[in-house]
């Protein structure tokens, strides 16, 4: 490291079970730190397999547009069982919840002609929202569901034409994944949110469920059974919803350094970080976490 680096302010560890014992539960992402969207990383089952012999609770809360009864499904399909976390939420399941029971003034007035952008993976979204019809034409909707990209290479720029029109009939928009970017396997996608960003930037009225919004993690506490705050901590590996969702709601946050950023800090398959790119990392980083693995592992 020369000596113009910035020296590290978040240490890191290099596993889970150096700083397990801090917390008595923990509230893990999925994407980028259990699975890459193929498969499931076996070092990270095996640390929420050590977590349960510990006797830690944990919530694996994912900003997936889908039921969270789909998610598991998938997860036991890519090799992740189901057993294995107490819970289970979806940023998906939060949405379709709202849009169920209406519980606010935001949602009773959104109208019942909904135009659905999303690829067909996601149409369980609409499954069982009867008081809802699905249009095909944005011209005859009252609000836009945003569950993601159709296409995987798509851009934000693809959807211009789509925004600029939904932005001129000033329609509500539910984003129902509020990450920017994911990877599948090895290549970098864009999610619902980055649409859902660009809308409201540009004027767009927005509801956003999942990570960061403090609404989810107040479910989680509710499923933690009266866990202190202060002894759970969030494990993910988005500063901008995993570690800022965690501060926002008063617990800690472990930052998993080979996810969406391991090209940027430098991570190799053994777990070992440029430091001088993650000083630099960390000295421009908004929200800082508690602890930084280089993979979830134990």
């Amino acid at each position: 490291m020369t000596s113009d680096t910035p020296s590290p302010e978040v240490p890191i560890y290099p596993g889970l079970s150096a700083v397990a014992d801090r917390y008595d539960a923990f509230i893990i992402d999925l994407w980028g730190v259990m699975h890459d969207g193929l498969q499931a990383y076996p070092a990270a089952v095996d640390a929420l397999r050590r977590l349960r012999e510990a006797g830690k609770k944990s919530v694996v809360l994912s900003n997936a547009p889908r039921r969270a009864a789909v998610i598991a499904e998938r997860n036991a399909e890519i090799g992740i069982p189901p057993e294995l976390p107490d819970h289970l939420l979806s940023s998906g399941e939060d949405a379709w919840q709202h849009l169920k029971t209406r519980p606010d003034a935001w949602y009773r007035a959104l109208g019942s002609r909904c135009y659905h952008l999303g690829p067909a993976r996601d149409h369980g979204m609409r499954e069982g929202l009867d008081d809802i019809r699905f249009v095909e034409a944005l011209g005859e909707a009252d609000f836009i569901l945003n569950t993601g990209i159709l296409n995987d290479h798509d851009q934000v720029e693809t959807y211009r034409a789509f925004l600029d029109e939904g932005l001129a009939r000033k329609l509500p928009m539910i984003c129902a994944n509020p990450d920017l970017i994911v990877m599948r396997g090895e290549a970098m996608e864009i999610c619902a949110g980055a649409l859902a960003l660009d809308y409201e930037q540009k004027g767009g009225n927005v509801r956003w469920h999942g990570k960061p919004h403090p609404e989810v993690y107040r479910s989680c506490f509710a499923l933690l059974k009266g866990i202190d705050p202060t002894r759970i901590a969030a494990i993910g590996d988005s500063l901008r919803t995993d570690v800022a969702g965690a501060q926002a709601s008063g617990i800690g946050s472990i930052f998993i350094a080979g996810g969406i950023h391991g090209e940027e800090l430098g991570v190799d398959k053994d777990g070992a970080i440029d430091r001088e790119a993650y000083a630099h990392f960390m000295a421009a980083a908004e929200w800082k976490p508690s602890a930084v693995l280089p993979y979830m592992r134990w």
